[in-house]
């Protein structure tokens, strides 16, 4: 921890991208993680190299860290490792979850959430009409109804 230097903050206090690194650890390996199912109990790893802090600390600064974004693997069901992570806002976490509902309409793919946002749609109105049977053409084309569509 302390042969790098990088554990604490100018405050004193443990970084930010230390715990991220900390975290990132504890969903894969510790089974006690309330998110392990989620991580290492789906076979979710990360790489040799990142299993020591201080190649993960310069990956993070070469590729984009701000204190402000969380660490995002590119391909859901793949490791930990610089070739599928990327630092990513919550926004763009939240869309690349692998319970997310994608929808193809017109040769594009995107999230619910995306074609609602897209649309100017709640997010509630678009599954709504999906779990009522209408076709993706339908709940995407129709506007929205002032009362009944709520």
């Amino acid at each position: 921890m302390t042969r790098h230097g990088l554990y604490k903050d100018i405050d004193g206090k443990k970084s930010r991208l230390y715990t991220v690194w900390e975290d990132m650890k504890y969903r894969c390996f510790n089974k006690n993680n309330k998110r392990f199912f989620r991580y290492g109990g789906r076979g979710i790893s990360i790489c040799d190299d990142w299993l020591e802090y201080l190649p993960f600390h310069n990956w993070a600064i070469n590729n984009g860290y701000k204190s402000n974004l969380t660490i995002d693997r590119i391909e859901n069901d793949g490791n930990y490792e610089p070739d599928n992570c990327r630092w990513a806002t919550s926004k763009q976490q939240a869309n690349n979850r692998c319970d997310n509902v994608n929808i193809e309409f017109k040769g594009q793919v995107m999230t619910r959430q995306e074609w609602s946002e897209k649309l100017g749609f709640k997010h509630h109105v678009l599954k709504n009409r999906l779990n009522r049977g209408w076709s993706i053409e339908r709940a995407l084309t129709t506007p929205k109804m002032k009362y009944r569509d709520t």
